[in-house]
């Protein structure tokens, strides 16, 4: 049974940071390209980063360039969002997603980052 379940979410203040965490069994993890997505109220879902299954490659959204990080440790199955010098615009529900060869997408089911005073 394929599962990512997220954790690291919450509640903090502008220029706080968190460690969002993405744990994955019932896959090959190492096998798979992972990314950090996010959804606000009323907006569409959109990418956040990217990192690919070996590690060698990352992109990020241009908003969130220089203040996140996302890296993974392939021998716990997990990967990371490290978030930095947040702001209220990084208020959203955060999903991890693993993908295959464009072919195959699983989903976890979220964790709700607040950045508020």
């Amino acid at each position: 049974q394929v599962q990512l379940v997220e954790s690291g979410g919450g509640l903090v203040q502008p220029g706080g940071s968190l460690r969002l965490s993405c744990a994955a069994s019932g896959f090959t993890f190492s096998s798979y390209a992972m990314s950090w997505y996010r959804q606000a109220p009323g907006k569409e879902r959109e990418l956040v980063a990217f990192i690919s299954s070996d590690s060698g490659s990352t992109n990020y959204a241009d908003s969130v360039k220089g203040r996140f990080t996302i890296f993974r440790v392939n021998a716990k199955n997990t990967v990371y969002l490290q978030m930095n010098s947040l702001k209220p615009d990084d208020t959203a529900v955060y999903y991890c997603n693993a993908r295959y060869r464009s072919a195959i997408n699983y989903w976890g089911q979220g964790t709700q980052v607040t950045v508020s005073s």
